[in-house]
């Protein structure tokens, strides 16, 4: 390896942020976890987690939309809620979740001084019941448009650059 590179991998290391991390939940394409990857890749963050409880354990990732991302990021795989939820607690006091509902929060008005991970779900039902139980409260991404809803990897790069202005 050349000294440019050790440097590079070393201010990269520096500047990641472990007060920040994204779940994701029972997302199926595996397209949009490698383009979530890479925006964490690009932001910082270092560890994420892929909870799978309904659908089955991704093998790999969409090599085009991540660049390569995943081999730069400390991916954690959960089958079980309560087991994913355990290790994202000792790390990350604050959880939300996106889902559009009465009491959840605009993205804006969440402190990302503190640790928070941020759940993102499954691309056709959102966040499950059993996840927002677990989490401290929801959030949202305001938008002006008829339809109230973004692809993941697009709300999932929303809300960490919204984190990451902080």
């Amino acid at each position: 390896m050349t000294p440019e590179r050790t440097e590079k991998l070393l201010r990269v290391l520096n500047r990641r942020q472990a007060n920040l991390t994204v779940v994701m939940e029972n997302v199926q394409d595996p397209h949009n976890i490698s383009a979530v990857m890479r925006t964490c890749d690009a932001v910082g963050i270092q560890d994420i987690y892929i909870l799978n409880t309904k659908i089955p354990r991704h093998k790999k990732f969409g090599a085009k939309s991540s660049s390569s991302a995943a081999k730069w990021l400390t991916v954690h795989q959960y089958e079980d809620a309560v087991t994913c939820f355990q290790a994202l607690r000792e790390r990350f006091p604050l959880i939300l979740t996106t889902h559009l509902s009465s009491d959840a929060r605009s993205l804006y008005e969440i402190d990302f001084t503190q640790p928070v991970a941020l759940v993102f779900g499954n691309e056709h039902a959102g966040v499950s019941d059993e996840i927002r139980a677990m989490a401290d409260g929801n959030f949202i991404i305001p938008q002006m448009g008829i339809i109230q809803s973004l692809n993941i990897s697009v709300a999932c790069a929303v809300s960490i650059y919204a984190a990451y202005r902080q």
